[in-house]
């Protein structure tokens, strides 16, 4: 009776793992026949009964004639785990029972190190011909928990075992063929071989980029991929060979690499952005905001429809969960590309498209009371009184002074119970004033609340100016000059306060350039030399405030001084640096101008009369 009842037992498990393989196999197969939920239900299903097959078979001493079908149950049994996202139970399961395959050919027990461990397996079990091939379908599950939990050591310590992978795959499946008994395999080792060599390409490669070794993820990423790759991962590993040779100071052969990845995969967003940052690198400002567009209109677009049926047993996501690769191919928010996309239309020339991002990008941002409760705008953004100045600032170049007001409006009142009595600059800042009111969480920030609020007094007055209200322009001026007097800055060099300081200063003498011009209007030639005289010396190389003080001394009849002034700014070579200027502190392009010619003409011709 013992001599059938192994066979017999042998046949039946054979069939219950044939019939759970078979009823996902079918489900797969059906596509949208069925719903997700039912194929989730399945799925569940699939994985419980799995399980109780392996009790049944591990609830036996492990002989030699069960063995193959065994590691073929595992293998199912760990799939269906891992599409549970049980990955330490798979592992378990896997390493468990082939310690019991090894004991029952009668082979010590394997330490746990895994390179040493499958170098015993393979030579213990891999030899045999019958379990070769179930041996080697379990390091190719082992590969994926490895990718899986980002373990790539082990793969680099087993990349020979693991490159014979498809030689022995093929071999083994001959063998099965053969037998008379065959249990199905979920998913077929080839298969799932082909994904992992591509997952692990990509894998490593992001490693290696993160840490600058990019020759080396550029020897690793020009693998040559299988041919059946899934899309997606083809499209990244075109983009991560665009990111090595961007680095390596290569940007028009990086764009080569990433017109391919959108080649392979329209929807490869992060190909599109890593474009636009090599046109920026290479001043190709139209390519770039074409680009910026066509970026936020595909992040705008619906999300991909859920496939009907349930997720596939093993999918490249699951494969690639580390933060090397999802930091390179991160892709900024649409609202963070709606901003960029308003900024270069503003700065090159179209203002009015540029106006009409920023209004869409605050509409966004707005909700119904966040101006009174507080800023929470999102990551990467300028915080929201910038926004609402560089809107304010894009309007009044469009010729919007109104609108422009009514902006700043919103920044002053919103800011008007934060504004310090005075403000002390010095490393470390101290903490927000005890008992003032902190409801937008900027105790740590109260220079930020002067800046903006003087900044938008500022471009309040620009608007009065452009209006050629000039006594309502004189006094917004003096209003922000006044604000930003209550700073002082004790501790000048503070590499924290570094910024803070500069846009202060580029504020004030903006301020006080643009009171000067006011004066001027208003024929206090005396108040107006002061003012610009003082805003050459809060931030020299403002041109405007030059220009207008050659004319103001002109006027006032000191020609020598004019003459002598425009030499030195018509000989000075160096503009100022306005990088990392706000927006809204650019020299305003609207207001009054200055007849430039007929200036250099007087003061030319007094300087010729006085040489001859």
């Amino acid at each position: 009776m013992s001599h059938v009842s192994a066979p017999c037992l042998l046949d039946r498990w054979t069939e219950e793992n044939n019939v759970i393989v078979d009823k996902w196999k079918q489900h797969r197969d059906r596509g949208d026949a069925v719903t997700r939920e039912q194929g989730l239900t399945l799925l569940k299903w699939c994985y419980v009964e799995s399980h109780k097959l392996l009790q049944k078979i591990q609830g036996v001493l492990a002989v030699p004639a069960h063995v193959q079908l065994e590691l073929t149950v595992v293998y199912n049994c760990s799939l269906f785990s891992i599409s549970q996202t049980q990955l330490t139970e798979a592992e378990h399961l896997l390493t468990h029972s082939l310690e019991r395959a090894l004991g029952a050919v009668g082979c010590d027990r394997p330490p746990p190190n895994p390179p040493v461990f499958w170098c015993m397996v393979l030579k213990s079990l891999g030899s045999t011909p019958s379990l070769r091939s179930c041996t080697l379908q379990l390091l190719c599950l082992h590969w994926a928990l490895w990718l899986s939990t980002c373990r790539l050591g082990h793969i680099q310590e087993l990349q020979e075992e693991l490159r014979s992978l498809s030689e022995g795959l093929g071999a083994g499946e001959v063998a099965v063929e053969k037998s008379a008994v065959r249990p199905a395999v979920l998913v077929h080792p080839s298969d799932l071989k082909d994904l992992l060599l591509i997952c692990t390409v990509i894998a490593q490669g992001a490693e290696l980029l993160c840490k600058g070794r990019c020759s080396e993820a550029l020897t690793v990423l020009q693998r040559e991929p299988s041919p059946l790759a899934p899309r997606e991962l083809l499209a990244q590993i075109h983009t991560l060979t665009g990111l090595c040779l961007s680095r390596m100071g290569r940007p028009h052969s990086a764009m080569q690499c990433y017109r391919k990845a959108l080649e392979t995969d329209v929807r490869c967003v992060c190909a599109l952005h890593q474009s636009i940052l090599v046109y920026r690198q290479l001043g190709n400002t139209q390519a770039e905001i074409q680009a910026l567009h066509l970026l936020h209109s595909v992040l705008m677009m619906p999300p991909a429809t859920q496939p009907a049926v349930a997720p596939p047993i093993i999918c490249p996501a699951s494969l690639l969960p580390g933060q090397s690769l999802s930091s390179l191919l991160s892709v900024p928010s649409p609202l963070s590309v709606l901003h960029s996309l308003a900024q270069k239309c503003v700065l090159h020339g179209s203002v009015s498209e540029g106006v009409e991002h920023y209004l869409d990008l605050l509409a966004a941002l707005q909700s119904d009371h966040q101006l009174s409760q507080g800023f929470s705008e999102a990551p990467s953004l300028p915080r929201l009184p910038e926004l609402y100045l560089e809107a304010g600032s894009s309007l009044l170049t469009a010729q919007r002074p109104t609108d422009c007001l009514a902006l700043c409006d919103e920044v002053i009142s919103t800011t008007l119970e934060l504004l310090p009595e005075r403000l002390l600059l010095e490393e470390p800042m101290e903490a927000s004033v005890p008992g003032s009111p902190d409801k937008l969480g900027l105790g740590q920030d109260r220079l930020g609340v002067v800046l903006w609020s003087g900044a938008a007094y500022l471009l309040q007055a620009h608007c009065y100016s452009h209006l050629k209200d000039w006594k309502q322009a004189v006094t917004h001026y003096t209003r922000c000059i006044n604000l930003l007097m209550k700073v002082c800055v004790k501790q000048k060099g503070c590499v924290k306060l570094e910024l803070g300081v500069r846009t202060l200063q580029r504020l004030k003498g903006l301020a006080l350039a643009g009171r000067g011009i006011s004066f001027t209007h208003r024929d206090q030639k005396r108040e107006s030399l002061r003012d610009l005289q003082l805003s050459l010396q809060a931030a020299p190389g403002c041109a405007s405030a030059g220009l207008w003080l050659t004319e103001v001394l002109w006027r006032l009849g000191r020609r020598q001084e004019a003459a002598a002034f425009w030499e030195k700014t018509q000989s000075s070579s160096t503009a100022p640096s306005l990088e990392g200027v706000p927006l809204y502190l650019l020299d305003p392009q609207t207001g009054p101008s200055l007849d430039l010619t007929d200036l250099r003409r007087r003061v030319e011709e007094f300087i010729n009369t006085r040489h001859s």
